[in-house]
């Protein structure tokens, strides 16, 4: 499994538009690179990332070739009720991985 982490605030008013950060640990090989003894390393990128915040999704992301190597995101949105954000992304291996972090609303 990838390696990734979220943050959150912690706790939100409700209806608070809050800023949600996102790292996915991950190599991002763009199938260019070729091994010492003159192999193609396949290419291998993050291409989906998903992020939902008590079941409902608030942010969507396909990706391609053209992303660096260990994503960042940085996105909004609006805090409705308490519960998990979590962010999923698969790669072109089909590995997954997923992150979490727990929002209160008041």
């Amino acid at each position: 499994m990838a390696l990734g982490r979220i943050q959150v605030p912690a706790r939100a008013r409700r209806g608070e538009v809050v800023e949600a950060r996102v790292l996915i640990r991950h190599a991002m090989e763009t199938g260019f690179r070729r091994e010492a003894d003159g192999r193609a390393v396949p290419m291998n990128v993050v291409n989906t990332v998903t992020c939902r915040h008590a079941g409902r999704e608030v942010f969507r992301a396909e990706l391609g070739s053209g992303i660096s190597a260990n994503p960042y995101f940085a996105f909004w949105f609006r805090a409705e009720e308490s519960g998990e954000v979590t962010v999923e992304w698969v790669d072109d291996a089909g590995e997954r991985g997923v992150a979490s972090a727990r929002i209160e609303v008041s």
